[in-house]
């Protein structure tokens, strides 16, 4: 790669770990709060203006990856490689930071609340990180095809794919839990500010008991399969380019 390249890589890196401190910062309060005896399944109920500050929170977290992606690429293909970098490499350091501060999660096969948004994602520690990897390879292929001149572009079978995957993987993170929550409440009733401590209170009862690995397994092979096609696109494009 390029050392213009690699300068923006070392600062987008930096930044993204920075961001995964702040990010475990707040879950040591927050568990020092609800858990004070340490983080565990069922949850406990938390108020209404908590909850939702936390999901604009994380809606907030993820614009500023994104912006970061954005203020770094050189191209719309190259700023999407970046935000899916920044944010892998974010997720990773949240939980390394939370291993050195808390010594959790105990294994990567610890169960843990990945997301908020639309509403909990849970799954094992591992399966983020294996997500996480992911994109930081993606990101790493758009660069170097970039770098070497192309008009790197992902093409809309490679879009199909890439979507196709990740609704796939998030269906894997919600699923038991939408089973278990929609037993007692209609959908609709997800999406009501009104319904929220009910929702939380009904909720404290979950408990996860299996990952749905095959589910998750596919929506991963979906984007592997994406990134070959890329890279071999592009590959091909580089040889007729003679390098």
């Amino acid at each position: 790669m390029k050392k213009s390249t690699l300068k923006i890589i070392l600062w987008i890196t930096i930044f993204a770990i920075a961001m995964g401190y702040l990010e475990s910062a707040v879950v040591v309060y927050l568990r020092k709060i609800y858990y004070p005896e340490g983080f565990n399944f069922p949850l406990k109920a938390i108020e209404s203006n908590i909850g939702i500050t936390e999901i604009l929170r994380e809606a907030a977290t993820i614009i500023m990856l994104a912006g970061a992606g954005i203020i770094a690429g050189r191209t719309k293909t190259e700023k999407f490689g970046f935000f899916i970098y920044c944010f892998a490499v974010w997720d990773i350091f949240y939980y390394i930071f939370l291993k050195l501060l808390l010594d959790w999660p105990e294994s990567l096969l610890t169960w843990d609340i990945l997301f908020l948004i639309p509403v909990i994602w849970v799954g094992p520690v591992i399966s983020p990180v294996i997500n996480s990897l992911s994109m930081i390879f993606f990101a790493f292929l758009i660069s170097y095809f970039i770098d070497k001149g192309l008009k790197t572009k992902i093409i809309w079978k490679e879009w199909l794919l890439l979507i196709s995957g990740s609704v796939i993987i998030i269906i894997s993170y919600v699923e038991e839990y939408l089973d278990f929550i929609l037993a007692e409440f209609a959908l609709r009733d997800l999406f009501r500010a009104a319904n929220n401590m009910a929702i939380m209170e009904y909720a404290s009862g979950y408990l996860p008991k299996s990952f749905s690995w095959w589910i998750f397994i596919i929506g991963e092979l979906l984007l592997i399969i994406a990134m070959v096609m890329f890279y071999s696109r592009n590959k091909k494009d580089l040889k007729i380019k003679g390098e």
